[in-house]
């Protein structure tokens, strides 16, 4: 296994002091200190407000669109961010479930996928390099990824369009960025359960606290779950526990750590990788109708399925400002996770009612590091005010892998509509063993000007360099393979914004950004592929009104990703497709009253392939994402006599329809879904029964490809209990 170049780490720190240098040197041109009061310490740099909890459904400022804290209508982006009262009002028990309102994403494309949170944001998945936790990637390859479980969250805030600029190679339609409960120097004791109908339960608990001197505060989150599900066969439990400290011996100093170990053992789920014929369409055989797939049907083998996670983290936050207001920053975590799975999961019809099987296999060990360092400073030049960010960080990747099938053909099928389990499996040999890694290393600068009574520039630059090691060894097939191939690679990126902000809370903006995403894997001469890259335009309007607690985004994009993988075969590769993403985006959120909370959103995209190998699928739509998407919801709490403490909500999804194939000849109709929220508080205890899909709607999520179709989620009650004290 390759090792963290240490010496990176050391020339990281060594640039972050020489940076300060000139900050003490000119201390006879420091500005006093001006603190403006406003919005979630837009200007103030208040990093606790732009991280901590999210009044109502509101948010108003955020750290993941610019690194520094600023007010969300600020940002040359898209940006929406749901707090823990957005994610606890859905009775989300799975992050890409609290997504599900959200303008610019698609959640949940393969149904409720029990241990992996799938997004999708303008079009390109963001699963495996468009994933952040508290600004740190959380980027995985093949299956080997870290899994996070809502409960440990206080927001979820997704920046949409590239952000080379900010994180390096990353998912050029967004990322999503986890923001971790931490310390807060309150004093909490909270206490939550809950079951739904499948009848599996959970307990989770959130506990802190701070000392005598008010120097140190402490927050241990806890959650064990576990039971059936609503897939037949599977079940299992999962746990996370996950300690943090706070040390602030003044307003100018905070160090905190952040620790987590995570476990999952448990079967998998179905309702996905099935036929469109028989999911998306009846299964018709010689004029025979045979119907659906069952939604809760599950073709894995139970004495041989299983899904075991193991994966731990460990990391700090510090930062110190000094009396000339410039601010020193230094973020890091280390994680490892083992992953190992055995499922055998359905491949395409294999007679007139029996699905074909695929038993595999995989045990993945991951390891990575993160770092980030900054400075950041305030300053004045004539009649511009600047707020500088400059930084260094580094990202080391590595998996070893084993991944294992059945020979081709000998997993015996099994009846779609009458399943019997039990039958002898031929065993797996490996196909790919495998030590990976990846390194990048980024520098970056951004500057945030304010001049002429409203007008906002964002000028953002940035140089990456990054290091692609594969380690090919012994398998079945190659059993004296020995092979190792390297590649290095550097790549600009840069991001311009403009924005104009009126007295009346509206703030024009439009930008544009360039950005670039590593790839793994190898093309048609064996050799590694280059990063993709591209560059993205985008417009619109934020407004944020003083006669009410809101914010409403209106933005129009133009996105194309060039270097895509293009198919020559099935399993043979070149770099010369290309998408191109467009589309418009709105969104709303309103605290009409502290009791009254609504939100709305609206995606219509126009996504194409505009190149490729396979000249007949130029000008079709890719598989998977659906063009148009649209939700609403209220929550309301009543106020009153008997019924004081009693809230209703309910929300309206709308999900357009997509294609199978990317020949665009297998459509997968539109749904539209209900879901109800009933609740009750009174003092320091309170009761929520949450209903998903209230009228069960049976519908594809996706499919991916006509052998890949995935269910979404049926009607489910979810209820809860809470308390503190």
């Amino acid at each position: 296994m390759t090792r963290v170049p240490l010496r990176l780490l050391g020339v990281s720190g060594v640039a972050i002091l020489a940076s300060l240098a000139p900050v003490h040197a000119q201390q006879a041109t420091v500005l006093d200190k001006i603190v403006i009061e406003g919005q979630a310490g837009e200007r103030t740099g208040d990093r606790s407000a732009a991280v901590g909890k999210v009044k109502g459904v509101v948010a108003k400022a955020t750290t993941t669109g610019s690194k520094t804290a600023t007010d969300i209508k600020d940002i040359p982006q898209s940006v929406s961010v749901i707090g823990r009262e957005e994610i606890d009002e859905q009775g989300a028990q799975k992050a890409d479930e609290a997504l599900r309102y959200t303008a610019g994403v698609f959640a949940q494309p393969f149904g409720p996928d029990s241990d992996t949170n799938w997004m999708f944001i303008r079009g390109f998945q963001a699963t495996a390099t468009g994933t952040y936790m508290d600004g740190l990637q959380l980027f995985s390859h093949a299956f080997g990824g870290f899994y996070v479980d809502p409960f440990s969250l206080e927001r979820i805030e997704v920046l949409k369009g590239p952000a080379s600029v900010l994180y390096g190679g990353s998912n050029p339609g967004g990322v999503i960025n986890y923001v971790s409960k931490r310390p807060d120097f309150e004093t909490r004791r909270y206490v939550e359960t809950g079951i739904n109908d499948a009848g599996n339960a959970y307990l989770g608990v959130d506990l802190g606290g701070i000392s005598d001197n008010k120097v140190l505060s402490y927050r241990v989150l806890g959650k064990v779950a576990g039971g059936n599900t609503y897939s037949d066969l599977q079940d299992g439990w999962r746990g996370f526990i996950s300690p943090s400290l706070t040390w602030k011996p003044d307003e100018q100093t905070s160090l905190t750590i952040l620790a987590n170990y995570s476990h999952i053992d448990e079967n998998h789920n179905g309702g996905s990788f099935l036929p469109y014929e028989g999911t998306v369409v009846d299964r018709i055989v010689g004029g025979i109708n045979h119907g659906r797939i069952p939604r809760d049907a599950n073709y894995t083998e139970p004495d041989v399925d299983t899904y075991q996670r193991r994966q731990g983290s460990l990391g700090y936050e510090f930062e110190h400002t000094f009396d000339s207001d410039w601010t020193i920053r230094s973020n890091a975590r280390f994680g490892a996770a083992n992953v190992r799975e055995i499922s055998i999961y359905p491949n395409g019809w294999a007679g007139p009612t029996t699905l074909d099987r695929i038993n595999f296999g995989h045990d993945s060990d991951v390891t990575t590091f993160l770092l980030d360092n900054q400075v950041e400073g305030k300053f004045d030049t004539g009649g511009i005010e600047h707020r500088l960010l400059a930084g260094i960080d580094y990202k080391f990747y590595n998996i070893d892998q084993v991944q294992s099938s059945a020979l081709f053909g000998t997993t015996p099928p099994i009846d779609a509509f009458n399943p019997v389990y039990g039958v002898p499996l031929t065993p797996r040999v490996s196909y790919l063993n495998q030590d990976l890694s990846q390194q990048q290393l980024g520098l970056y600068v951004q500057d945030q000007l304010r001049f002429g009574g409203g007008w906002i520039a964002t000028l953002n630059g940035r140089y990456d360099r990054g290091w692609l090691s594969v380690h090919d060894r012994p398998n079945f097939y190659q059993p004296t393979l020995d092979a190792t191939q390297k590649r290095s690679d550097g790549s600009f990126s840069g991001r311009a914004g403009l924005a104009y902000e009126f007295d009346n809370g509206l703030t024009p903006y439009a930008s544009v950004a360039t950005f670039f995403n590593p790839l793994i894997g190898t093309n048609a001469s064996g050799k590694l592929f280059e990063p993709e890259d591209g560059i993205q335009y985008e417009a619109g309007i934020k407004y944020a009104p003083s006669f009410v607690d809101g914010l409403f985004t209106l933005s129009v994009f133009d996105l194309t990703r060039r270097n895509v993988q293009s198919n020559l075969t099935p399993f043979t590769y070149v770099q010369t497709g290309e998408l191109r993403s467009r589309g418009v985006e709105l969104e709303g959120k309103v605290n009409v009253t502290e009791d009254l909370k609504v939100t709305a959103a609206l995606t219509a995209y126009n996504i194409e392939v505009t190149k490729d190998e396979d000249k007949t699928i130029i000008g079709k739509r890719p598989f998977i994402v659906p063009e148009v998407m649209a939700s609403a919801k209220a929550d309301y709490t009543f106020r009153g006599d008997w019924y004081d403490g009693i809230s209703v909500g309910g929300g309206l999804r709308y999900v357009g329809s997509s294609w199978a194939d990317n020949q665009n000849t297998l459509k997968v109709p539109a749904a539209t879904l209900v879901d109800l929220k009933l609740g009750y508080e009174k003092d320091n205890w309170g009761i929520d029964l949450n209903v998903t899909n209230v009228f069960d709607k049976a519908y594809a999520a996706s499919c991916q490809g006509a052998l890949v179709c995935s269910y979404g989620e049926g009607r489910a009650f979810k209820l809860k209990a809470h308390t503190s004290w």
